[in-house]
């Protein structure tokens, strides 16, 4: 796998710029690295440890605290089911052993094709609706047997609910996108020599501007 590309690195350095401290941008980055190639790369990791100004090994010791960063190849799809208490109870652990049987691989597993990996996951907060489910962090919840059967069958042909659910890695659909003008002062405190934002702001609306 790759380091970034150069649209994505371009894009990081403009994420870097948001923060006073380049290495307080390490989670964006890893985010980004991870949506590129669907998972954090030994390549990807050491780019972000160029563009943070930092070691790849504080990189990987940052992503590796957090479940959501994947540091080997998992499917275009993870599906997690939860087997925490409120989900047990209503049949989550049995949810899960169909899925492995449907699947034909156990929990921490990937189909023979790429397409979905399976997880047994800790509570997910969803406990309302029991028993639930997550494909690449979107929830289902209150599925039964046949409603996993329809969503597995789903996500290995690409149609139906599949479209639902980006590839794994895609945080958001919408990026956030900020000119240098909405930046909120980013420069460390030593060298803050120009007014906040609120007061920069609330001298445009002074001057007739929309402030906003």
């Amino acid at each position: 796998m790759a380091r970034l590309t150069p649209d994505n690195e371009l894009l990081a350095r403009r994420i870097v710029a948001r923060y006073p401290e380049p290495k307080s941008a390490t989670i964006p980055l890893c985010h980004l690295s991870q949506e590129q190639d669907g998972w954090l790369t030994e390549e990807g990791m050491a780019h972000v440890a160029e563009l943070v100004g930092c070691t790849p090994a504080e990189v990987l010791g940052t992503a590796s605290f957090y479940e959501m960063f994947k540091l080997h190849p998992v499917g275009r799809y993870c599906l997690n089911i939860c087997t925490n208490i409120s989900c047990r109870i209503v049949g989550g652990a049995d949810l899960l052993a169909r899925a492995e049987e449907r699947l034909g691989v156990r929990a921490g597993g990937t189909t023979a094709d790429g397409t979905i990996t399976l997880e047994d996951v800790e509570c997910i907060a969803a406990c309302t609706e029991a028993p639930a489910l997550q494909v690449n962090y979107r929830y289902v919840e209150r599925v039964d047997e046949a409603a996993l059967d329809a969503l597995i069958d789903d996500l290995r042909s690409g149609s139906g609910r599949a479209a639902e659910f980006p590839p794994h890695g895609t945080l958001g659909l919408v990026r956030q996108e900020l000119g240098a003008d909405d930046l909120a002062n980013v420069s460390p405190p030593e060298d803050q020599d120009v007014p906040g934002w609120f007061a920069r702001h609330a001298e445009a609306a002074a001057d007739g501007g929309s402030g906003s």
